[in-house]
């Protein structure tokens, strides 16, 4: 089977585009500043100058046939050539002026990370600042999602993409064609990025600020125009709404179409959700116990930061609203674990995912069933209906190689340099999508003084956490590349 060259090099072009037409966005935050707005314009020009005669050019006369093969190289490769181009506003801005900074925090971005390279955030253009901001909340649902969702002009095979940017555990689709159903999360996804908006606005914040962390709050980013993010502002009303906002995006977007819909037994039924919910509210409540005891703080004060930190973490947004690893070294340890759950399947969250830890935690139990009842036939069930073998060994897998990545990504980034702490910090973080980690690269820093070597390690793991390993991985196999 061969690669459908013309097509793949079709729908690049096309994503650079969007790319380009997007940093446009940032051009009236430019304008309303009098700030220098030729990096936003020349940074858009080149891109689309870059993707726009490749699209109209291998459009053409193409057969519009991908296949699955192709849609795990156009993913992979679309991350990388978006966050390339990405990197022109803070080179042309000066803002970043090293490549390997500037495309660290662009694909830092785009997979909505929210590991940051920048000292002093509050310096840089505000339109300059934007563009960091769309980069995570255009990641947040996929770069070929979106164009899945606004360009059905595309007319090919949509599954095989969607497939390849979410090879996880699929939620019950909303409609029987995909681009019905990218459509419809967009318009979620845009209808809560505008809500939030208004309601942190309420609470005292600006039209910019509020505007930049809603886009990264949906996209459960974690970007912040304020060096010390949420911390920054000191009104209870304004984490709350973000908390809010942080678990609706941690929460699979189809159960937020059926909130909608006032079905409120399907959301009530899935497994996954009750066992998210329930998961924030325990690990809240004990910690909150610890902070509270450990500190003079008032027991709101330490509920409502606990709940912020633990939610941050859990839906990999990744905002800093207190410094928890200043608390206990067991609280420390309690945040780092925290990164290994991730959010919900569906959802912009990242990390291993909760429905992932459900279908662990079951199959190990019904293993020992297994052995008392060899000739017996076990399956897994989630949400009262068996699952497929296959999907528990992918499961299994998934998560056998995770760890196996973080193991070998914390060896490498003590080997450039990091203190043992930081490295396992800052791969841990990576690759769950999270943005602050442990050590040196806890929530009151920054990545600013990782070796460029580990930049490029950690960029890597950010991208694999993204497109959940196997997307990319499969890119390194042999079999991959064989003609039959």
């Amino acid at each position: 089977m061969r690669f459908n060259y013309k097509l793949i090099l079709s729908i690049l072009g096309l994503l650079l585009t969007i790319n380009g037409v997007a940093m446009l966005l940032a051009l009236p935050f430019s304008l309303y500043f009098n700030e220098d707005w030729r990096p936003i314009v020349y940074s858009s020009a080149i891109t689309i100058f870059a993707g726009l005669p490749v699209w109209l050019l291998f459009s053409k006369n193409t057969k519009r046939d991908l296949k699955r093969r192709d849609g795990y190289l156009v993913v992979t490769l679309g991350w990388i050539v978006m966050s390339f181009f990405g990197t022109l506003p803070f080179i042309l801005s000066g803002v970043i002026p090293g490549f390997t900074d500037a495309f660290f925090e662009t694909i830092s971005g785009f997979t909505t990370t929210g590991a940051s390279v920048l000292n002093d955030i509050e310096a840089a253009p505000r339109g300059i600042l934007v563009w960091r901001s769309l980069t995570q909340w255009i990641g947040g649902m996929g770069i070929i999602v979106l164009a899945v969702a606004i360009l059905p002009i595309l007319g090919i095979g949509g599954m095989q993409l969607f497939g390849a940017e979410s090879p996880g555990i699929s939620p019950d689709k909303l409609k029987p064609r995909i681009k019905d159903t990218a459509k419809r999360l967009w318009v979620i996804y845009v209808g809560l990025t505008v809500l939030e908006a208004i309601l942190l606005m309420f609470g005292g914040m600006t039209f910019f600020d509020a505007i930049n962390h809603s886009l990264t709050t949906m996209a459960t980013g974690g970007f912040s125009t304020k060096n010390a993010s949420i911390a920054y502002y000191t009104s209870p009303y304004i984490q709350y709404v973000i908390t809010f906002f942080m678990v609706l995006a941690g929460t699979s977007f189809t159960l937020t179409y059926f909130m909608l819909k006032r079905q409120f037994q399907k959301v009530l039924s899935n497994e996954e959700f009750i066992v998210f919910l329930s998961f924030l509210f325990l690990i809240t409540i004990i910690l909150t116990g610890f902070v509270h005891f450990s500190s003079n703080q008032s027991f709101e004060t330490s509920f409502r930061e606990t709940l912020f930190q633990v939610v941050s973490v859990v839906t990999t947004t990744g905002f800093v609203s207190e410094d928890y690893t200043a608390w206990t070294p067991l609280i420390t340890m309690a945040f780092f674990a925290l990164m290994f759950i991730g959010g919900s399947a569906g959802s912009t969250a990242g990390g291993i995912k909760v429905v992932r830890h459900i279908i662990l935690f079951k199959n190990s139990f019904l293993e020992m069933k297994r052995q008392l009842h060899p000739s017996a036939v076990i399956p897994v069930r989630l949400n009262s209906k068996a699952i497929n073998q296959d999907v528990t060994f992918n499961v299994l897998a998934f998560i056998i190689i995770y760890f196996l990545i973080f193991s070998l990504g914390s060896i490498v980034m003590a080997w450039v340099g990091m203190d043992f702490e930081s490295a396992l910090g800052s791969v841990a973080t990576s690759l769950g999508n999270i943005g602050p980690g442990i050590g040196s690269v806890g929530p009151v820093n920054n990545f600013h003084d990782v070796p460029d070597a580990g930049k490029w390690v950690l960029s890597f793991l950010m991208l694999l956490g993204r497109l959940e390993l196997f997307t990319v991985l499969i890119l390194f196999t042999p079999y991959y590349w064989k003609q039959n």
